[in-house]
Formats: structure tokens, sequence, C-alpha cells
């Protein structure tokens, strides 16, 4: 038997498989760039996170608030620290009143700091009938969900109401690629008090992320942190901006 080798191909067949060739190098290229591995996101100590975040850091970057929690987490665009800040209004033995919080997400480039983005947010007491505002860190992460080599950073937070959990407020941010989306509601002792507001956004991102998002949802509903109108994860589902226990 024969063994036939083709030595000849027509000018746009070449041409053809040149292209399929760098298109096949181009997926490759970017699979091991989203693949490379990154320190896993720390908690810094007070004295590193004080050491870094010096007086004139605060002050170029309007930080005023005590300190709580720097987070160092890096990527495949650099290396990041998330400063939060809470107001500390009223400090006792057994709890800790703010009425202001910020956080500030710097990036390190050559040496120097540049703020990527930054959250506000406060209350006024005899308003908003809230005694605290805080970051809730037991759901806060950065993490590259989607696995594009890029950091998503979700951060939490939320309100006490006179009757605790029950009727404060809770905030989901989630960054992505330079683009901030939130989820905003409000719990209630009562079931219309009770709303739920999601950017449409949201239903933009990666489904890694999106997953992500409603398992701390319902992490908050089990550690009984947040009461989300009944059936929202089918509104979610849905896609709906906004819901309640009317809808």
């Amino acid at each position: 038997m024969r063994t036939f080798f083709v030595t000849h191909l027509h000018p746009k067949c070449l041409k053809g498989f040149y292209t399929l060739f760098l298109s096949l190098l181009v997926i490759n290229v970017h699979h091991a760039i989203a693949q490379t591995s990154f320190p896993a996101p720390v908690i810094l100590s007070s004295a590193k996170a004080a050491a870094l975040i010096t007086d004139n850091v605060r002050q170029e970057f309007k930080m005023s608030y005590p300190i709580y929690r720097v987070y160092q987490y890096a990527d495949q665009s650099g290396q990041y620290y998330c400063v939060l800040t809470e107001s500390r209004n009223t400090v006792t033995e057994h709890d800790t009143i703010n009425q202001r919080i910020k956080a500030v997400n710097l990036k390190m480039v050559d040496g120097k700091f540049t703020k990527t983005w930054e959250l506000n947010d406060n209350f006024t007491p005899e308003v908003n009938e809230e005694s605290s505002i805080w970051f809730w860190t037991k759901y806060v992460e950065f993490l590259d969900y989607d696995h594009d080599g890029l950091v998503d950073p979700i951060i939490i937070y939320g309100t006490r109401g006179s009757n605790g959990y029950d009727d404060g407020r809770a905030k989901i941010l989630i960054y992505y690629r330079g683009q901030k989306v939130a989820i905003r509601h409000q719990n209630g002792v009562l079931d219309d008090e009770r709303s739920t507001q999601v950017d449409a956004a949201f239903y933009n991102l990666p489904a890694s992320i999106q997953a992500a998002v409603r398992q701390k949802m319902e992490q908050m509903v089990k550690n009984q942190h947040a009461i989300f109108p009944n059936g929202w994860q089918t509104a979610m589902r849905n896609k709906k901006t906004a819901f309640d226990e009317a809808q």
C-alpha cells in the first residue's frame, strides 16, 4: 500500500490554516494568562496596615475614619489594597457604633498608590431610624470568579435598625472590570416593609459571579442577616430589578 503526502497547498488553503493557527495561538495565550497563579488575598495585620497606609496616604485619599481592615490582593493587572474604614462614633465594651463608612481601593503603581474606586455610606439616626452601619466582612471576598485573570471584589455592608438586623438594610456591591453593580435591600419586621432592588447590569455579569452573589444572599438569610422577599430566587431567575412581598 502506498502512502501519499500533500506537499503543496493552494494559497487560499494556506491562508485558512494560517488564520486558524493564529486564532488558536491567541486563545492559548489568553488561557495561559487567565490561569496564572497569584497569591491568595490576605488581611494585613494592624502593624502592616499602619506601616503601609500612612498618615500621608490617608490624607491624600481623604480617609478620616479609623481603619477597620486592609485586604491585599493581586491579579494580572497589578497589586491592590482595599482599605475599609468605619467612623466609630461610640465604642463600648460590647459594641462599636458607626454612623459612616468608607472603602478605598488602591493600586500600587511604581511604588505609589492610585485610587481605582471608593464607596461611601452613612445615616442620620434621627432620620433613618438606624443605630449603626458596618462592613459585613463575613461575606466580603476578593476572588477571580470567572477565571479571566482579574479579581472581582464583592463588598457587603449593612445597618442595624430599631429591631436589629430585622429592619436594617443591606447592600451588595460587585466590582467587575471597572463597573460597579449593586443590590440594595431593606429588611422589615412586617412583610410589606421588605424590598430589594437589583441593578439591571447584574444580569449581564458572568454566570459564575451571579451564582456567587446568590450564594452569599442564601448565607445572609441562613445567618438571619437578611429577610429577602418571598420568592426572591425566582424573581432573580426572571431577571427582575425590583421585588417585594406585594409582588
